[in-house]
């Protein structure tokens, strides 16, 4: 049952049966409000005697047209790797305050948003800078390299199975289906991808979990936290500077200068595994990550318009079919099909 207070948005029950049970709140009248954007989870901005904290819950069923489940227990895992980032990176994502697993409930510190921008907000109103790709780069190497030379950091991330059902296969076995013809090299990405256990994987960096602030970007919303293959997180943000062209055409060559800066910051950061192989698996999975945004279970919101899919299509299969091993031989791609 929710909880209201005097002309306050009504707190539901189980946020707030959270916070008294971790001790984070007592009986005070619970008040605050629902935060939009994730399609993943219900999140709240909730005011407490301490004063105010974000909190999130998991969804069974994610908020997309496909039929897409996964399990409650993802931000768990979540909480375990933003500590472990906070670790490796001090302040590059919110503080975790508690976890209640029965509920599946993560509570932390809450980001005002007057000292921070969302990098998908300043992308799309073309505010498209290659410092900050570079510090986006820089960090992601960080937190990469820090658990890699922590290997018993994999015993407390078994979520292969939640990886598989959030990524692996919306994104790629689903594409998958839609280009049988593909279908051999899509499954061998899988299967590759699955093999290389190297390190903590956030799952969804992109300019959507990523606030921008004074002191550098800060990575939120790692429901995907896996001990896997470091080279899906790498993959996964560029795939986003390349789609965006579509989004904002006026910054195309901002964006394909920030997905250099990015990649370069990023390379440059490789030290626990030789950063051409890196490199070469970022390169193989870019494609099918890019294929997958217009033809997978979760296709961006923005490219509404036939043609723009097609053009991803154009350059996305070939890449599929006949890897390549650097990823500026991508973005050459890409910026010829946009030039034609």
């Amino acid at each position: 049952m929710a909880e209201t207070g005097e002309g306050a948005t009504p707190v539901p029950g189980e946020f707030a049966q959270a916070l008294r049970e971790l001790g984070l709140a007592g009986n005070e009248p619970l008040t605050g409000r629902p935060l939009t954007g994730g399609v993943s989870s219900d999140i709240w901005q909730i005011d407490t005697a301490r004063g105010p904290v974000c909190a999130k819950r998991a969804l069974s069923k994610l908020r997309v047209a496909a039929d897409w489940r996964a399990p409650i227990e993802r931000n768990l895992y979540e909480a375990r790797w933003m500590q472990v980032a906070q670790e490796a990176v001090p302040g590059c994502t919110a503080r975790v305050l508690g976890q209640h697993p029965g509920l599946g409930v993560l509570v932390m510190s809450y980001l005002e948003p007057a000292r921070y921008v969302l990098w998908k907000e300043a992308l799309r109103d073309g505010h498209v800078e290659t410092r900050t790709a570079r510090a986006v780069g820089r960090v992601l190497a960080r937190i990469h390299g820090y658990s890699a030379a922590r290997p018993q950091l994999a015993a407390e991330f078994a979520t292969d199975a939640i990886f598989f059902d959030i990524r692996l296969e919306p994104y790629l076995l689903a594409t998958a289906k839609r280009h049988p013809d593909l279908a051999p090299r899509i499954e061998a990405l899988v299967r590759a991808t699955q093999a290389n256990t190297v390190a903590l994987v956030h799952g969804d960096v992109s300019p959507k979990n990523i606030l921008v602030g004074d002191e550098g970007p800060v990575l939120i919303d790692a429901e995907c936290a896996w001990w896997g293959d470091p080279a899906f997180d790498i993959a996964f943000c560029l795939n986003h500077l390349l789609l965006k062209c579509l989004w904002n055409p006026g910054a195309t060559d901002a964006f394909l200068a920030s997905f250099d800066a990015l990649s370069g910051a990023y390379l440059d950061g490789v030290d626990w595994e030789s950063r051409a192989g890196l490199e070469q698996r970022a390169a193989a999975l870019l494609p099918g990550l890019f294929l997958a945004r217009v033809d997978g279970k979760s296709p961006v919101e923005y490219l509404r318009e036939e043609g723009q899919r097609e053009r991803v299509r154009r350059v996305a299969r070939p890449l599929i079919a006949e890897p390549v091993p650097r990823l500026s031989s991508i973005a050459a791609a890409w910026r010829s099909e946009l030039a034609s």
